[in-house]
């Protein structure tokens, strides 16, 4: 198949719209299921190759989270404990292959954004990866195969009409890429860069240049993530998953106060009061994240009000106050964030400190690169400069 005809493109009025191969070839993509689109593929393609460097540069099954173009989350395959189940919603006697793993974690290190996601898998997708993609809202997927068993569950989401996608795993594009815009065709080489702990974390310019075996794979994760989101972006990693990806910002430290809300969110769902939450038996999984979401946000009267709370909850919870996330969030440690682009200021390490970071990485080259060093110094974070820029458009 050199060809495969969308509905529309970007929007509803961008038609017609179709991907083909310019020089006649066939797809590296099998449409098993479903219908994808336009932006279907923008996702799968970009997610693919996220999952695909994961697994190359750290040797386990990967998965992302996908959406409009940026992942909302991305993991390799390490087991969760029982905290972690009870976040994501997994009971304690489902059976998680490390492929499903990983998808448990990308998708649970930002639920929210994730609702109607598009996955991508670095392995044949098995069925307990199936099984639980079959109960999230996801608009498709893109794996190197399918189990046939597998490949049933996921046929039965959204009334037979869920997209799934099969891409050849030894495809590999030109060197050259092409796009156009306003009628200009533009070329570049491919981003093609091998991040790894040789190539991106020797040159630790801090004090501190002691960086664990688990803080260079997180990393390594924030970088290969970085490669794919939309600039300027930031990524907060801790235990092989994204916990907060702050994309598409046009200042940086924005960028970094966005992506730790997102990581300062995750880590408060970890607290007892927020796990023992007394929803009603009818709840669904999306309702209750976005209650989550806001008990523990800056309004939580919206949903724990006098006048609202029995629609979600069986009896009324108490409010969770400033002072008790603080002090939750005071005793995080262990956090890895990576930048796309230099950090321009020591601001941008102050509100990462604050999230528990204790290792970075960025490409260096500012010219207060000094007045960065200096304030990583001043909290015992040790910074890798890896010299090389990750923009993503």
């Amino acid at each position: 198949m050199n060809e495969f005809q969308l509905k529309y493109g970007t929007n509803p009025n961008q038609k017609p719209a179709r991907i083909y191969m310019a020089d006649g070839s066939d797809l590296p993509v099998q449409i098993l299921n479903g219908r994808p689109g336009y932006i279907n593929f923008l996702d799968a393609f970009n997610s693919w190759q996220l999952v695909r460097d994961l697994k190359k540069a750290l040797g386990q099954p990967a998965a992302a989270s996908f959406k409009h173009v940026s992942p909302a989350g991305a993991a390799i395959g390490l087991p969760l404990d029982e905290t972690l189940r009870a976040m994501y919603h997994i009971a304690p006697e489902t059976e998680l292959s490390p492929l499903a793993c990983a998808y448990a974690r990308a998708r649970g290190a930002d639920r929210m954004s994730s609702f109607g996601d598009w996955i991508a898998l670095s392995d044949v997708c098995d069925l307990s990866t199936a099984k639980l993609i079959q109960h999230e809202v996801s608009d498709g997927i893109i794996a190197p195969g399918y189990d046939a068993d597998a490949l049933e569950v996921l046929k039965s989401k959204k009334k037979g009409g869920y997209a799934v996608v099969q891409i050849d795993a030894d495809y590999e594009p030109k060197p050259l890429e092409t796009r156009t815009v306003f009628g200009v065709t533009f070329e570049q080489g491919r981003q093609d860069l091998d991040i790894s702990n040789e190539t991106m974390l020797q040159n630790v310019v801090t004090e501190n240049k002691v960086i664990s075996d688990e803080q260079r794979r997180d990393l390594i994760i924030s970088l290969i993530v970085l490669k794919y989101t939309q600039s300027n972006s930031v990524c907060y990693v801790q235990d092989g998953q994204t916990i907060g990806v702050g994309a598409g910002q046009q200042s940086r430290v924005h960028c970094t106060r966005l992506a730790g809300q997102k990581a300062d969110n995750w880590q408060l769902r970890h607290m007892p009061k927020v796990l023992d939450l007394p929803f009603r038996a009818d709840i669904a999984k999306p309702n209750r994240d976005n209650a989550i979401d806001v008990y523990i946000g800056d309004t939580p009267e919206d949903v724990i009000g006098d006048d609202v709370w029995a629609e979600t909850f069986t009896e009324q919870p108490a409010p969770l106050t400033a002072e008790e996330k603080r002090a939750w969030l005071n005793a995080v440690t262990g956090v890895s964030l990576g930048s796309d682009a230099f950090f321009p200021f020591g601001d941008n390490i102050e509100r990462a400190r604050r999230s528990g970071v204790t290792a970075i990485v960025q490409p260096g080259g500012s010219i207060r690169d000094a007045q960065v060093i200096d304030t990583c110094n001043k909290y015992g974070i040790a910074m890798a400069f890896c010299g090389i820029r990750l923009f993503h458009h």
